[in-house]
């Protein structure tokens, strides 16, 4: 019998929002192939089988693992109308007990940018990780010079923290990312950006 967790699904007002499903392979290929170009910047290098069907099969075993266990909440970008993947978020490294927290990642296909898709994923995924799942904090990172990540974060309610060094490596090389976070009762007010 499958557990309720593994069967998450968040709708918005033009996206459903599930986990990833064998089916899924071609589009998600497809859209990784055509939007290489928009995502390699700012993703860790693709492995060389990066978009092979055991990289995507794996994938897949990985988040129905993820969601029945609570570490993670991996998610595909389902436009309603016409069934189309736009991308993924993923709500990851979730920790229990004192903490109540997750990251927030998230890619988006290079066609779908800038039409809000992403917005509303975010404001979606933060309000169902603060009223159904009782997170308190959930963090994101990206480059300091991917400002429409950062422009995103910031219109969906994440707050600049700072800078972490050497990060994550990106594109093959250690990068510096800046640190935002959403909290479920924040009292920050509103944070300078640097």
């Amino acid at each position: 019998m499958l557990s309720a967790r593994r069967r998450v699904r968040i709708e918005t007002e033009r996206m459903t929002l599930r986990a990833p499903q064998h089916a899924d392979f071609r589009p998600w290929t497809e859209l990784r192939v055509q939007s290489a170009d928009f995502l390699k910047p700012w993703e860790p290098t693709w492995a060389p089988d990066h978009l092979s069907r055991k990289s995507f099969t794996n994938r897949v075993y990985w988040a129905q693992r993820a969601i029945t266990n609570g570490t993670a909440l991996p998610l595909f970008l389902i436009r309603r109308e016409d069934d189309v993947l736009l991308g993924a978020i993923t709500l990851d490294n979730i920790r229990r007990g004192p903490a109540q927290t997750g990251t927030t990642g998230y890619w988006i296909g290079a066609r779908f940018a800038r039409q809000g898709y992403m917005r509303e994923a975010i404001d979606a995924v933060v309000h169902h990780a603060f009223t159904v799942m009782d997170l308190s904090r959930i963090d994101a990172a990206c480059l300091p010079e991917n400002a429409a990540s950062r422009g995103v974060l910031e219109r969906c309610g994440y707050k600049y923290e700072g800078v972490a060094q050497s990060y994550l490596q990106i594109a093959g090389r250690w990068r510096n990312h800046v640190l935002y976070a959403n909290l479920r009762a924040d009292r920050r007010g509103r944070a300078q950006t640097g």
